[in-house]
């Protein structure tokens, strides 16, 4: 009963957040709270929930401070000279684009954190898209999808809880899948760029050399910078006419006109406003120092991770705007992505509560378990790999880690498979798990994408099966599974 309501409450949720009838948030918490209701023990939800907090309340304080953190190193100007490399090669072209947004995500993804690599990507690429007119969730799916392929590096989670639950050594799970797993970013290249002929198919080609030869009108967009409330402007010369002859794509200021200005000596697309106020030239190598610093100790675990980012936007905070109303304007400024996110953490809380509190996730593993056939036991690893694809969807990954994993690595030992064979196809998976309702960076993305979660997940849920699918395959191909 316990593993048919857990299925059926899972399903619910999705429904109903893909036909926008529900908002996530509310989802989040009245479908688990009803059917905890349905399950007989509504007496209990409290403790559930409670139980759910605790386990995410580091997770949403390691969240609200590195908002605040790389929010603040965007502001001042860190990342300008990565974005600016990545927009003169993507100019103006939709294909460019995509492809760079791909290339950025899995860049960025080498620190680990799923959330510093969607505030990162998204502050660089939205200007972009939203000049352009391009479709947002190919932007969102496009990064999610590189980033849960680079999500299996040692320290970005999965294959340190795969390499914990089975006791076994990390670098062995993780180097000898090196080649499937570059398999599998390629499959997000090749991806992304088909993504972008389609968007230059369906918008028409607008390359920069073009723009500048045929117009001399220029016309200012307004974009958010980091996320936040400050606006910053956006520079392009407009095309009179694409490659395929048809009108360039005009796009309105904020007042739904657009706004000509003097040519400027840029290079044309700039996705960060490069003259605003909050810009720090002088502090650069300390705000870089600083960051590496940041990563490094994340990296070499020297302090709990929300305990980094608490300090190191304290620090990023003083010493960048050492006056106290300037502090106060930045906290204000990233303040909404913070709420936004945050909250949806806290009321994932009460579905990771729900779930796990009524035992609905053990029995829907034991079901999952005791439902494969008894000639698939020698191929016990491609069994592991097609059961992470929906389970870490479904379920958080310490859920699936720590409770199903050690179950299906005892079943294929059983039958002569190893332990580091199961534990390899465990993490074939993580390309979709980034989009799961479960993860919480998936929300910042999101949310500055000012993409409605339901449209992402319609849009992204079939290209991350797809590369989770093509890892496995390739990790299965190259004997390494």
């Amino acid at each position: 009963m316990l593993t048919i309501l857990g299925f059926v409450m899972i399903a619910t949720f999705l429904v109903l957040i893909m036909m926008k009838k529900m908002s996530p948030i509310a989802a989040l918490v009245l479908i688990p709270a009803l059917f905890c209701v349905f399950v007989g023990k509504g007496a209990h939800l409290g403790d559930y929930v409670l139980d759910g907090v605790g386990n995410l309340a580091p997770t949403a304080a390691m969240l609200m401070f590195a908002i605040v953190y790389f929010g603040v190193m965007i502001d001042v100007g860190l990342f300008d000279p990565i974005v600016r490399g990545i927009l003169r090669f993507c100019k103006a072209d939709p294909m460019r684009i995509v492809v760079g947004t791909a290339v950025l995500a899995a860049i960025v993804s080498l620190d680990g954190d799923g959330s510093t690599t969607f505030m990162i990507t998204v502050s660089a690429m939205y200007p972009l898209y939203k000049r352009l007119k391009m479709s947002l969730v190919v932007m969102t799916g496009v990064a999610a999808t590189a980033n849960g392929v680079m999500n299996t590096l040692p320290w970005g989670g999965p294959t340190a809880r795969a390499a914990t639950a089975l006791k076994v050594d990390a670098a062995d799970i993780f180097v000898p899948m090196i080649p499937a797993l570059a398999m599998g970013l390629v499959a997000v290249f090749l991806l992304s760029y088909a993504l972008g002929l389609r968007e230059r198919k369906r918008l028409g080609v607008l390359s920069l050399d073009e723009v500048l030869e045929k117009e001399t009108a220029e016309e200012t967009v307004l974009v958010g910078a980091g996320g936040g409330d400050e606006r910053t402007s956006l520079t392009k010369r407009a095309t009179g006419g694409s490659a395929s002859g048809t009108d360039a794509v005009r796009t309105e200021g904020a007042e739904g006109t657009g706004a000509a200005s003097d040519a400027s000596d840029d290079d044309g697309f700039q996705g960060l406003d490069p003259h605003r106020a909050t810009l720090r030239p002088k502090l650069y190598w300390f705000n870089a120092g600083l960051t590496v610093l940041l990563l490094t100790a994340m990296i070499m675990e020297w302090l709990p991770i929300p305990v980094l980012f608490l300090l190191g936007a304290a620090l990023a905070l003083t010493v960048n705007f050492p006056h106290m109303p300037d502090q106060k304007a930045r906290i204000a400024a990233h303040a909404e992505n913070v709420l936004n996110v945050t909250g949806m953490v806290f009321a994932a809380a009460v579905f990771t509560g729900v779930l796990t509190g009524t035992g609905m996730v053990e029995h829907m593993a034991d079901w999952l378990v005791g439902a494969i056939p008894e000639g698939m036991g020698p191929h016990m690893g491609l069994v592991t790999g097609l059961l992470s694809i929906p389970l870490t969807y479904f379920m958080s990954n310490d859920g699936f880690y720590f409770g199903v994993l050690p179950v299906l690595a005892e079943a294929g030992q059983a039958h002569g498979v190893s332990t580091l064979e199961i534990a390899r196809a465990s993490i074939a998976g993580q390309a979709l798990h980034m989009s799961s309702p479960l993860v919480p960076a998936v929300y910042v993305l999101v949310g500055m994408a000012k993409v409605e979660f339901g449209d992402h997940t319609r849009f992204t849920v079939k290209w991350a099966v797809l590369t989770s699918l093509v890892v496995l395959g390739a990790g299965i191909l190259f004997g390494i599974i």
